[in-house]
């Protein structure tokens, strides 16, 4: 009797021990009657009645990556290029990545790969190359809405690396730097293009201000020749005046003026060493005494003294 009840607590203990089902932070457990889904095990400790309920799959709820093989696609230029990537994704729904698909990562990695070729197969090499966030953002598209029946979301689809062949690679390296260095050539065309400009606008404006400058220059010195002529022209006058008037000293201002100023030039000549005078020293002395009496009259004995030219000194020979 007592190994009867023995045995019943141990079976009693069995069934119980079987009746518990503890489920994990992150997964969800599907528990079917008869091989039927009944419902979804939340994470923590769940009670199932044994022998009529089990649990049918454990399905992991966290965001999973999934690598996609390299592989060889022909894009649309029919170059060969090695392709691989990555498919991150998350099951949403336990029950319909249980029961609506037989292989959930099987079947991602062969609708990812098909999409791949296909969406890489209608682009040419160079957009390949240079549009991997296009390719991504309809490889997510495409893989996304395939799988929603699946109860499962793709957040993200990367390729990895994308691998031409080494001759289109060399091709490539080739025209990447014939590319550039036409693009320094134009660069340095440029910059002496501009420079010549600048140089040009610079001389320009060198030769307008040098103009400017000859022309106020040749403005002054025709304005200081007027003046001259004007005060010229007014001694004169003055001479003729009085002469007019019957004023001897005036014609012996007026000769004497002219007397002194040939004997400079005589005497400023590089080449004249010695001056002869074919006429008397006291000649131009009175000449130069009538000068002093003409200027007392007209503006004063004093002033006159101070402004009487000075002659210059030469050596006579007779």
């Amino acid at each position: 009797m007592e190994i009867f009840l023995i045995g019943l607590a141990v079976i009693a203990l069995l069934i119980a021990m079987m009746s518990v089902k503890i489920v994990h932070q992150g997964y969800r457990y599907t528990i079917e009657r008869f091989g039927k889904f009944t419902r979804v095990a939340e994470p923590g400790l769940n009670l199932v009645t044994p022998f009529i309920y089990r649990v049918g799959r454990k399905i992991n709820m966290m965001e999973q990556v999934l690598d996609i093989p390299g592989q060889e696609i022909i894009t649309k230029d029919n170059a060969m290029v090695a392709v691989d990537g990555v498919v991150f994704f998350q099951v949403l729904d336990a029950a319909k990545a249980a029961y609506e698909v037989s292989d959930l990562y099987t079947a991602i990695m062969a609708l990812s790969t098909t999409n791949l070729r296909t969406v890489m197969g209608s682009m040419d090499l160079d957009e390949t190359l240079s549009k991997r966030d296009e390719i991504n953002a309809r490889l997510l598209n495409v893989v996304d809405h395939a799988t929603e029946s699946w109860g499962v979301k793709i957040t993200r689809v990367e390729l990895k690396d994308i691998r031409p062949p080494a001759d289109i690679v060399n091709a490539m390296t080739r025209q990447m730097k014939a590319e550039r260095e036409k693009r320094a050539s134009i660069l340095e065309s440029e910059g002496m293009r501009q420079s010549e400009i600048l140089r040009a606008e610079g001389e320009k404006q060198a030769r307008i201000l040098q103009a400017e400058g000859m022309k106020e220059a040749a403005f002054r010195d025709a304005e200081a020749r007027e003046r001259a002529a004007q005060a010229e022209a007014n001694a004169t006058k003055s001479v003729s005046d009085a002469i007019e008037g019957g004023s001897v000293q005036a014609i012996n201002y007026f000769i004497a003026q002219k007397y002194v100023e040939a004997i400079g030039m005589f005497a400023t000549s590089p080449n004249a060493k010695t001056i002869l005078f074919p006429v008397e020293a006291t000649q131009l002395m009175g000449t130069l005494g009538g000068i002093g009496a003409l200027a007392r009259e007209a503006i004063g004995k004093d002033l006159a003294e101070g402004i009487v030219p000075s002659v210059p000194r030469v050596e006579r020979k007779d």
